[in-house]
């Protein structure tokens, strides 16, 4: 009787300790007809990375390509967990357009260099191998008439948890990649986020 009384405390202590968002999670997305997972805050675009950088710019936003497969169990993960946090969504359609790729896809892109290809030979040219990978462009982000991938101002190589990933998109947005690495940018943020009073968990 004692050891199930002592038990339930610790689930009311856990369930009082989790933070707001876990109560509140957004729905889970659906999956298209190519396999990607569908958010419908993500721009449809003409697949011009020029245009794309010209239009979240007039909007004083910064610019974000993500490259998913079919199959990919750390994109799911990504739209399962970090994407469906409320907290992390309002983020980064706070600051960010993003534009979602297929590393395998055949749709035709226009890179900012003039090249049109398709998404999948993009990928390529950009040395994208491996999914999730996020591009990361700032709102001052200028190829200068080069592949856009030269002017990345940071680069997500692969599933990060919901910390590290929120965070990367505060390093860009803030300019912090400017003047920090980006260990060093966590650190700061962290204790920064503690010392408002907000819980912080760095690997769930």
């Amino acid at each position: 009787m004692l050891r199930a009384a002592v038990a339930g405390l610790a689930f009311a202590l856990l369930g009082a300790l989790a933070p707001a968002w876990a109560e509140d999670l957004l729905p889970e997305p659906a999956v298209g007809d190519n396999g990607l997972h569908i958010q419908d805050w993500f721009v449809d675009s003409f697949l011009d990375i020029g245009e794309d950088l010209a239009e979240a710019k007039a909007q004083g936003k910064g610019l974000v390509i993500i490259f998913e497969q079919a199959g990919c169990p750390y994109c799911r993960e990504m739209h399962q967990v970090n994407l469906r946090r409320p907290d992390i969504v309002a983020q980064i359609k706070e600051t960010f357009h993003v534009v979602q790729l297929d590393l395998r896809g055949a749709r035709e892109t226009t890179d900012t260099d003039g090249e049109k290809l398709a998404e999948g030979k993009l990928a390529r040219k950009w040395g994208v191998a491996f999914t999730p990978t996020l591009l990361f462009f700032a709102k001052d982000a200028d190829p200068a008439g080069n592949p856009a991938n030269m002017a990345a101002s940071a680069i997500m190589p692969g599933y990060f948890k919901p910390f590290h990933f929120a965070s990367m998109f505060d390093y860009v947005a803030s300019g912090g990649f400017k003047h920090a690495h980006f260990q060093d940018f966590i650190v700061e943020r962290r204790e920064r986020m503690r010392a408002a009073g907000k819980d912080v968990t760095l690997w769930e």
